[in-house]
C-alpha cells in the first residue's frame, strides 16, 4: 500500500490528462507522475529513507503536491508546516518532528531557524533561487524518471500533522498510509468524485481538509487539481469560470463573505457541488446559499486525528444544522464523562472508530492513551444524535462557556445571531467574571452598511434564547482572527480580552 500508488495508475490511465492548474502552468499526469519520480530519487540520493521525516514548510504551489508525493514514493514521512508560522513556531515542529530535510522557497528561507534544529541536514527550495542551498530543478535534472512507489504495511506512517495547538504546544498526528487510502477513498465514494470533475484548492495543502480531502482524494480520482496560492475572491471566482471548477470546497467563513459579494460580473455555471466543513457551517447561511445558488452546501465533519472524513451531510437526505451521519466504515457514538454511550438527543462528547483514526501522537504516549481510550477517538467535539442516527455538533468542549454554574455552547447563540439581518460573522466566546465564573461575549461584524445598536443585538437575543445564554458584553469589530483555513481563532478573541 501507499498514497502514491494513485499517481502512478493516473499517469497510465489518463497520461495527457491534466492533473493541476496552477496560474500559467497546466501539468499533466504523466509529467506529474515523472517528477515526483525524479525527486524521490533524488530524495534517496541524498539520504533520505524510510520513515525519515520531510518538512514542506511551502504554500499552495505544485511543488506542495510533488514534495508530497515524492515522501510517500519512497515510504518517508511529510511533515506538513504552515508557511504562516514565525521562526520559534517553526523551530518547535522542526524539532519535534526531527525533519531531516526541509522543502520550501527563497521567500520562507529567512525564517528557517537552522542553528535551532540540529538533525536538519539540509534545505531545498522549491521556488526562487537557493541562496546557498540546491534548488528542486537542480535534484530534478540529475536524478531518473523512473520508479515504483514503495509497497508498505498500511501502518507505516505517511504524514504527520501538527494540530493547531488551541492548548499547549501543538502536537503531531501521525497518519499512516491505510489512514489516509481508505478516508480518500471514503471521500470520492461519499462525494462523487469523477475524473471529468475539475476540484478547487484555495484552502491550504498543509492543512488536512485541503491534503487529504482535496488534493489527494482529486489524485485517486483522476481529476483536476486547479489549485491556488490563497483564497483571493477575485482571482478565484474568475477562475472558476475560465478554468470551469466543477466542485467548490471551503469553510463557513468564505461562504459568508461570498453571499456578502455581487457575483454578476463571474461565470459560476460549472460549478455543480459546493463543500464545507472545518467549522460548524451556521444553518442560516447554509439556508441562504441554497436559496440564492439552487444548490445544498454538503457538509462535512471530521479532524486531523481521523484523516480527517467522519460525517457527511449526506448521500440521501439532507439535514439543515447537521453534519450527517458517519461515513462508510466509521462508526459515532456520543459518550458521557464517564465514556458511557448517551441516548439521543442527549449532549456529550462525540467518539470515532474507522479505518482513518490516526496512530497517536507523535512522541506523546499519555496524551495518546487519552485521546485513544477504548479503541475510540475522543473529539473533544460536544455534539447529540437524533433518532435518525444524524449527528449535531455543539461545540468545542473547551470552548464551552460555565456561566454561575450553566453550560453555555457558543454555536447556539451564533446560530441565533447569524439571522439577524445586520451580522455578517460572530463570534462567542467566555471571558473570566468574579461573580459568576464566567460571562458571555460577542465580538461582532456588522454587514457593509448596516447599523445597529448593542441594545438591539441584546433583545433579539432575548427574544430567542434562555437569559443565561444572553451575551453581557457585545463588541463591534471590523474583522475576527482567523486560522489559515479560515477558522475564527477564539483563542486569540479571549487572550486580546485578557490583555485589556
Amino acid at each position: 500500500m501507499n498514497v502514491s500508488s494513485f499517481i502512478e495508475r493516473a499517469a497510465k490511465l489518463f497520461p495527457e490528462k491534466t492533473a493541476i492548474v496552477f496560474e500559467e502552468r497546466q501539468i499533466a499526469y504523466r509529467q506529474l507522475n515523472e517528477t515526483v519520480n525524479r525527486l524521490a530519487n533524488a530524495f534517496h540520493g541524498n539520504g533520505v529513507g524510510i520513515g525519515d521525516r520531510i518538512a514542506l514548510h511551502l504554500p499552495n504551489i505544485p511543488e506542495f503536491a510533488v514534495c508530497y508525493l515524492a515522501a510517500q514514493k519512497i515510504g518517508a514521512m511529510a511533515v506538513s508546516v504552515s508557511p504562516m508560522l514565525t521562526a520559534k513556531e517553526l523551530a518547535y515542529i522542526l524539532q519535534d518532528s526531527g525533519a531531516v530535510l526541509a522543502c520550501t522557497t527563497e521567500d520562507l528561507l529567512p525564517n528557517l531557524p537552522l542553528s535551532e534544529c540540529p538533525e536538519l541536514r539540509q534545505v531545498l527550495v522549491c521556488e526562487g533561487e537557493g541562496q546557498g542551498h540546491p534548488t528542486i530543478g537542480k535534484w530534478l535534472e540529475k536524478a531518473s524518471g523512473e520508479l515504483r512507489a514503495a509497497d508498505l504495511d498500511r501502518n507505516t506512517p505517511a504524514a504527520l500533522l501538527y494540530t493547531s495547538g488551541t492548548t499547549g504546544f501543538p502536537k503531531g498526528a501521525i497518519l499512516s498510509h491505510g489512514n489516509v487510502v481508505s478516508n480518500i477513498y471514503t471521500t470520492a465514494h461519499h462525494a462523487g468524485f469523477t475524473p471529468e470533475d475539475r476540484m478547487s484548492l484555495f484552502l491550504p495543502a498543509f492543512h488536512v481538509f485541503g491534503q487529504n480531502f482535496v488534493m489527494n482524494a482529486t489524485f485517486l480520482s483522476c481529476a483536476t487539481l486547479v489549485m491556488y496560492r490563497r483564497f483571493e475572491p477575485d482571482k478565484v471566482l474568475a477562475s472558476i469560470g475560465r478554468d470551469r471548477v466543477t466542485m467548490f470546497f471551503a469553510v463557513p467563513t468564505i461562504y459568508i463573505n461570498l453571499l456578502n459579494m455581487d457575483l454578476s460580473a463571474y461565470d459560476l455555471s460549472s460549478i455543480r457541488y459546493d463543500f464545507s466543513a472545518a467549522a460548524t457551517m451556521p444553518k442560516e447561511i447554509s439556508t441562504r446559499w441554497t436559496e440564492r445558488f439552487g444548490r445544498r452546501v454538503y457538509e462535512g465533519y471530521g479532524l486531523t486525528e481521523c484523516s480527517p472524513f467522519a460525517c457527511y451531510n449526506h448521500d440521501f437526505v439532507h439535514k439543515f444544522g447537521s453534519v450527517g451521519t458517519p461515513v462508510e466504515n466509521v462508526e459515532i457514538k456520543i459518550l458521557d464523562e464517564d465514556d458511557n454511550e448517551v441516548a439521543p438527543g442527549t449532549w456529550g462528547e462525540i467518539g470515532i472508530k474507522g479505518p482513518g483514526v490516526m496512530q497517536g501522537y507523535w512522541k506523546r504516549p499519555e496524551e495518546t492513551a487519552a485521546a485513544l481510550r477504548s479503541g475510540w477517538l475522543h473529539s473533544g467535539d460536544t455534539g447529540t444524535l437524533d433518532d435518525d442516527g444524524y449527528v449535531y455538533i455543539v461545540d468545542r468542549v473547551k470552548d464551552m462557556v460555565n456561566v454561575a454554574g450553566f453550560k453555555v455552547y457558543p454555536a447556539e447563540i451564533e446560530q441565533v445571531l447569524y439571522r439577524h439581518p445586520a451580522v455578517q460573522e460572530l463570534a462567542i466566546f467566555g471571558v473570566p467574571h468574579e461573580q459568576k465564573g464566567e460571562i458571555v461575549k460577542a465580538a461582532v461584524v456588522l454587514q457593509k452598511g448596516k447599523s445597529v445598536t448593542r441594545e438591539e443585538i441584546l433583545s433579539f437575543c432575548r427574544e430567542n434564547m434562555a437569559s443565561y445564554k444572553v451575551p453581557t458584553e457585545i463588541a463591534f469589530v471590523d474583522e475576527l482572527p482567523k486560522s489559515a483555513t479560515g477558522k475564527i481563532l477564539k483563542r486569540v478573541l479571549r487572550d486580546e480580552d485578557a490583555a485589556k
